[in-house]
This record gives C-alpha cells, structure tokens and sequence, in this order.
C-alpha cells in the first residue's frame, strides 16, 4: 500500500479521539448529574476530581508500558476499561456507582501518549513528526466536536444517553484498532523490568497532590486536611524522586527531563494547562448563567456545548498550518508563539465576555494558540530523547497538562467560591477577577518563554 494512504495515522488519531470524546463528560454534565442524581453541586463535583485522580495515577503507568513490546495489547486493554466505564456510568442506579464508572473512564488520559508511541514505532519516517503534533492536538480538537455533541444528546434525552454514546465511540475505536494497527509484539522494543516501587509512589504522589489541588478550595487552603494531603503529597513525589535517580530502569527517566528542550516543553504544559482549564471552565459557566447575573447568556445545555467549537476549529487550523510551515520555524519558536495566541485569548474574554460572538472568539483564538503549542511540546520531546524513553516522556508531559489544569481548577474555584453571590451563583467581579488571573498566567508563561529563548541565543552566540 502506498504511504500517502496508509490507515495508520487516521486509526491512531480515531482512538485518540476517544480522550476528547470522555472529557467531554465532565464540566458540562455537573449540573445535569447534581440535578438527576439529588447531589449538591460540590458533590457532583467528584464525578471531575475522581477522574482526574484515575488519569494521574495511569498516564505514567501507561507511558512506560507503551515503550515496551505489548502497544496494541496495552491501548486495546485501556480501551476495554474506558468501555467498561462509561457502560457502567450510563447504567449506574446511583451516584456511588457512578462514581466507579467516571473513574474508570480516568485511563482515557494515557491514551494519547501510547498512540505516539505507536505511532513513533510504525509511521514511515518522513511523517512521524507530523502524526505526533497532530495525535497530540487530538483532544484539544476533538473537545470542540465532544462539548457540541454532549450537549445536543444530554439536552435532548438526558446525560446517560451521553455516556452511551461515549461508550458506542470506544467500542468503534476498539474495532478500527483491532483491524489497522498491526499484531503481535514489536520486536524492536526492550522488555525491561517495570518500575513497580516508582509507579506505586508516583502515583500516591500525584493522587494525593491532585486531591489537594482540587479539595482545596472547598476544605479551605489553611485546614489540617488541606495542608496535611499537600505535605504527604511532597513527600511521596520526594521520595519518588530520590528512587528514580537510583533506579536502574525507572519508570519516568528523570535525567532526560532535564534536557532543555523537554523541561521547556514541561513548565510550559504546567502554565498553559492551568490558564486553558480558567478559560474553558469560565466560558462554559458564562454561557449557562442566567442573564439576571449580568455576564450569564442563559444558554440551555443543549447550546452551551457549542461554546467550545470554535475551539476544535481553532487547534485543527493551527496544527494544520504548524505542519505545512515546521520546516520554516524551530519547534520552540511555535511554542512562544501558542502562547502568545493563548494570552491574547485570555485578554479578550478578561475585557469583553458579555455577548455570545465575544466568547466563541476567545474560544477560536484560543484554539489557535494551542493548537501551535501542543503540536510542539510532544514533537520537541521526540527529538529530544530515545525512541524506548518517548512513550514515559510524552506521558509525563500529559500529567503535566493534568496537573496544570488542576491548578486551573483550583484557582477558578477558589476565586468563583469567594465571589458568590445570594443566589449561589458567581458575581460578575468573580467572573471578571478569575479571568484576570487566567490572561495574566497567559502572559507569564509568554514572557518566561521568550526570555529563555533570549538566554538560549546569548547563550550560543558565546
């Protein structure tokens, strides 16, 4: 078969699309499942955190795993779970059920880095770049196509019918992995023994700090809970530091991260995950407010999924272009450039959210920006370490992304909490204030960038 036809990429791409699919569950159905389930709307909120916990702890499992021989077993395993999930979520008789299903859905956020690394080993080597960029930017299109669909099926039948579809979605990426990615074990992949010590603390590491990030605001960021969880946290990632320097097969290359190019690809994950989740977040929450608010467009369900659209159409345009113009620009030029896209997103929906057009503008804009930064952070980092490193390196950098949107969450909770008005709904200074701080992270993250790229040239010049 010739190359320029060869179904690899689409099927990777397809099963990736499976993360956006699943995320797409989250933020817009807390109000649906509070109302459907008799929950609070903190409780709901559990149907995020735990998800987010699940993804945490199985990214850098499942990055670690995708560099040895079982790729295909591994995504068609994790698939199964994700399938498992959203069939019990859809079915479940009560919110504790539920719960089980959301969290098996969590291993939905290590499927894009097996699908780079599937496709680092089997993509002819002229298009590897470009299958990598586009595989990484899948679940940043893909939200915008999710959140449209989710909210036509959960306004029209309710949000079970949501999660069948996501379980319907699976079960199709199950089949086409089934039938284009090759059998068998790839010979040319290492079998090293698994870091078992490194996963276990990683992942109570990260589960606990994510538990922090995410409680926080509701315990209050002084309580005993509080505090507690986040000094547990920095002493189990502290000792999972001092183990993966020692080991002699760890489970997360700690040495590579140190590279230049893969720690400016990380910090940048960190800043710009927080700073896109404020700006999401907030979009959705202004375009289901009611216009009694003073910001609120009084969307139903049904419509405020399509908030997010311009989004899709936004990082598909970018990675589109990042692929025809990569060979004119270095990877970490595009990443300055993402950023500044998303600063000038975050500035717009600061100054002007009050009207529709003003939203899905900020949401297109910041598409854009990135679009151009998540189709560099993955690719600087495959050129950047070896091939039986990538797929723990890829999933790092994702956790990275999830742990920035935790502080996303964070930051927007805690200001949203301390800006409600009677009627329990944000006041408009809230709104205003949290999407200050998320055009400011915008910018900081910019500067950093361009300040390094500065040093980097001084640097080299001498």
């Amino acid at each position: 078969m010739a190359e320029t036809r060869s179904p690899m990429v689409p099927a990777l791409v397809y099963a990736a699309l499976s993360t956006a699919i699943v995320s797409s569950l989250g933020m817009l159905l807390v109000p649906s499942i509070s109302q459907e389930m008799g929950v609070p709307v903190s409780t709901a909120q559990w149907m995020l955190t735990l998800n987010l916990l699940a993804g945490a702890i199985a990214t850098p499992v499942m990055g670690r795993l995708s560099d040895g021989p079982h790729k295909k077993k591994l995504l068609l395993v994790s698939l199964g779970i994700i399938l498992a999930g959203s069939i019990i979520a859809a079915l479940a008789p009560n919110f504790t059920v539920f719960l089980i299903g959301r969290t098996l859905q969590g291993l939905t956020y290590g499927i894009v880095a097996v699908t780079i690394s599937l496709a680092r080993r089997y993509v002819d080597t002229p298009k590897i770049q470009g299958a990598i960029s586009s595989l990484s930017v899948t679940v940043a299109t893909g939200i915008g196509i999710g959140y449209p669909l989710t909210g036509i099926i959960a306004g029209l039948t309710g949000f079970r019918w949501a999660f069948w579809f996501a379980a319907l979605f699976v079960l199709s990426a199950i089949v086409v992995v089934i039938r284009v990615i090759p059998n068998g074990p790839d010979e040319h992949a290492a079998s090293i023994p698994f870091d078992s010590a490194g996963a276990t603390l990683l992942a109570f590491g990260l589960g606990t700090l994510l538990l922090g990030i995410s409680e926080g605001p509701r315990w209050g960021w002084g309580s005993p809970w509080t505090i507690g969880i986040l000094a547990v946290a920095v002493l189990l990632l502290s000792l999972w530091t001092r183990a993966e320097l020692r080991s002699g097969h760890p489970l997360i290359n700690l040495r590579v991260l140190g590279n230049g190019e893969v720690l400016l690809a990380n910090l940048t994950a960190v800043g710009l995950g927080a700073a896109l989740y404020i700006g999401l977040s907030l979009a959705s929450l202004v375009a289901q407010a009611p216009a009694s608010t003073g910001y609120g467009l009084s969307l139903p369900v049904f419509w405020a999924g399509f908030v997010m659209f311009p989004l899709s159409v936004g990082s598909l345009a970018a990675n589109r272009l990042v692929r025809r113009l990569g060979h004119k620009f270095s990877l970490a030029t595009l990443l300055p450039i993402g950023a500044a896209l998303m600063a000038l997103a975050g500035t717009l929906l600061w100054l002007v959210h009050g009207r529709l057009w003003e939203i899905l503008l900020g949401m297109l804009v910041f598409g854009l920006g990135m679009g151009a930064a998540y189709a560099a952070m993955p690719a600087l980092i495959a050129r950047s370490v070896a091939t039986e490193e990538l797929g723990s390196s890829v999933s790092f950098n994702q956790v990275l992304r999830t742990i920035g949107s935790s502080f996303g969450t964070a930051i927007s909770g805690a200001v949203i909490a301390a800006n409600t008005s009677a009627d329990h709904h944000a006041t408009a200074a809230g709104i205003d204030l949290t999407f200050e701080i998320g055009a400011v992270l915008c910018l900081v993250v910019f500067l950093a960038l361009i300040v390094n790229g500065v040093a980097t040239r001084f640097r080299s010049a001498t």
